[in-house]
């Protein structure tokens, strides 16, 4: 095997899993992370930890980032000087869920730089990233990939390729991520649908989770709502939000109406207002629970 140069920066509970997945494979990592925890830990399991993002990228052939949102991955990369630290034909994988303006944007700014870039968000929470078993969702030049699919390979059990252009991977991955909050939404009303009639949100949950919605999110999700199990989060409320509201960002820049998720927005607002927005995003469900006067269980 090859060992390959890597910078990573943005080591959260996803971030963290995916560099050392990527120190067991073999391959010399950098880390930086805003809070020093995450980096030592990754130290003791060898990889090397820099004070700086711009140390990252020296001498990097692969700068990873996982950064929360636009503008901690605009600091990092752009104010910081890491991008302007990279060698001359250094690839960027961003996995992080971002904007499609954002993409847009780095696509330019990399290749007047001379560097490559491309899309690469993940489906899959912190115990599907430790056992790299993500799925990959990727986009940019089909020869950038080629290179880094030995690193892909090392994260998650498959890559789907949805084109050249890395927008169309940050738009995949913000449809899909539509999709769970949907989920999450139609769960939760319907359990609350069920509860008002008498039904133990349980049974309910219990049973559509095991036959017409037989599916891993659904049973992730529903079981989540059902125990009111959402602390401590695999993704956190607040972060739901951004994503829709970039999903419903997205649909206007290609003139798609999106009125689901207006609505689904409206029910994040309301569990952030209610002070939720660190627990787990199913707590969503609890936005329609207040409405229905139900409220969740163990409250008034």
């Amino acid at each position: 095997m090859t060992t390959i140069r890597i910078g990573f920066v943005g080591l959260g509970t996803m971030g963290r899993a995916m560099a050392a997945r990527l120190v067991e494979a073999g391959h010399e990592v950098r880390v930086w992370n805003r809070s020093p925890g995450p980096a030592a830990d990754l130290a003791a399991r060898g990889a090397i930890t820099v004070p700086t993002p711009a140390d990252a990228g020296e001498g990097a052939e692969v700068l990873v980032s996982m950064l929360a949102d636009d503008n901690a991955t605009r600091s990092t990369v752009i104010d910081s000087g890491l991008i302007d630290a990279l060698p001359k034909g250094a690839i960027h994988a961003n996995m992080a869920t971002v904007s499609v303006e954002l993409a847009q944007d780095f696509t330019q700014l990399h290749a007047e730089r001379g560097l490559g870039y491309v899309a690469a968000p993940v489906l899959g929470r912190a115990n599907v990233a430790e056992a790299g078993q993500l799925q990959i969702l990727a986009a940019g030049d089909p020869a950038l990939l080629d290179r880094l699919e030995p690193l892909f390979s090392a994260m998650g059990s498959r890559t789907w390729m949805f084109g050249e252009n890395p927008v169309q991977a940050n738009a995949v991955k913000l449809a899909a991520n539509f999709m769970i909050a949907s989920a999450i939404g139609t769960m939760g009303e319907a359990a609350t649908l069920a509860a008002g009639h008498g039904v133990a949100p349980s049974a309910f949950l219990e049973m559509v989770t095991s036959t017409v919605f037989a599916a891993p999110v659904y049973r992730t999700y529903g079981t989540a709502i059902a125990e009111e199990a959402f602390s401590p989060a695999g993704f956190r409320l607040e972060l739901g939000l951004k994503d829709v509201k970039l999903a419903l960002a997205a649909g206007e820049a290609a003139r798609v109406p999106m009125g689901l998720a207006g609505i689904l927005r409206d029910h994040f607002l309301d569990s952030l207002a209610h002070g939720e927005g660190d627990l787990d995003w199913a707590a969503v469900s609890r936005a329609v629970q207040r409405r229905a006067g139900q409220g969740p269980a163990g409250q008034a």
